[in-house]
């Protein structure tokens, strides 16, 4: 028996120590990267959204819901001009979120923007109708021009393809963040769509869209009989008016001032100032965008009002130095 016994015991300890040597040898895979957070989402991707056609500018578009979407062009953005404005699904445009405006794309839609300088890819969640110009595809919110690194005055080269990312990169689009960049463009597949862009007619300059055309939502009482239809016909675009339109001259110093907006693009600010009455005026690499001047810090109220009528929350009362 202790014969026996022993024999158990041996076998017990190699078993023990090829157990030992295994998890020594064991590759533990590293733990996985927490999530980035996300707060409670702002706005949501139900019901979505097709439309029926609609005019503007005398010219009709049909939105359509293809599963294949992959198209070159240009893209344009737009900022701090529409803040606080509806885009065409409901949902109050912010210039810091990532976010697009497609002609005819189902709303919203998930498209990844390649910009075809650099190949820079990001995740883009559209949620409004634009650009209404034939040689714009996309036109892009501040935010996503930023995280695509194409923020200058002109309009630049993307491919725009329809994708459906996973549920976590659409809530922090949802939430107002920034999905994950991509891995670039690899060189021959900018190649072949730069050759794609060849057949596409080129690009003016970006404009600022100073009185933004806005697809109408349906009443609630209309919807139930126009199914999967979201839009009615938008207003025109406002007439251009006859005359070069400047924006009001610096005023003099002293007193108080409203700023409205701090912009990088002098044509962006003055754009701006003349849309809301407002005038620009150069602070080292930026224009800003003000009210005034008041005689007082109570008169410069009614310059708080007036932004606050344009859609403008929060502006800053602030000594006139006239810089």
């Amino acid at each position: 028996m202790r014969s026996s016994n022993r024999n158990w015991l041996a076998l017990g300890g190699a078993a023990s120590l090829l157990a030992s040597c295994g998890s020594e040898q064991a590759v533990v895979p590293p733990a996985p990267r927490p999530a980035t957070p996300v707060t409670a989402p702002a706005v949501a991707d139900e019901p979505v959204k097709i439309g029926e056609p609609y005019n503007v500018g005398g010219k009709t578009y049909v939105p359509a819901d293809p599963v294949n979407y992959d198209e070159v062009g240009y893209a344009s953005w737009y900022g701090e001009e529409a803040i606080g404005k509806p885009t065409a699904n409901g949902e109050d445009f912010v210039p810091s979120a990532i976010s697009g405006a497609h002609k005819t794309l189902p709303l919203p839609s998930y498209v990844e923007v390649t910009a075809l300088d650099s190949g820079r890819t990001i995740l883009v969640r559209l949620n409004d109708r634009g650009p209404f110009s034939d040689d714009k595809l996309i036109d892009l919110s501040r935010g996503a021009a930023e995280q695509l690194g194409i923020t200058g005055d002109g309009a630049a080269a993307v491919r725009v393809r329809r994708v459906n990312p996973p549920e976590q990169e659409k809530a922090l689009l949802r939430a107002r963040q920034r999905a994950p960049e991509r891995i670039d463009t690899p060189q021959p597949l900018l190649k072949v769509l730069r050759g794609r862009l060849a057949q596409v007619p080129a690009s003016q300059p970006a404009q600022v869209q100073t009185a933004r055309p806005v697809v109408q939502a349906i009443p609630a009482a209309s919807s139930a009989s126009r199914p999967g239809v979201s839009f009615d016909t938008p207003a025109p675009p406002t007439p251009k008016p006859t005359s070069k339109t400047t924006a009001p001259t610096k005023p003099v110093s002293g007193g108080y001032i409203v700023q409205v907006a701090a912009l990088s693009s002098q044509s962006r600010a003055e754009a701006l100032a003349r849309q809301i009455g407002a005038y620009a005026v150069a602070a080292g690499s930026v224009w800003r965008v003000r009210y005034g001047p008041y005689p007082s810090q109570k008169a410069a109220q009614a310059g708080v009002k007036a932004a606050a009528a344009k859609g403008f929350a929060n502006v800053r009362v602030m000594a006139n130095d006239a810089r």
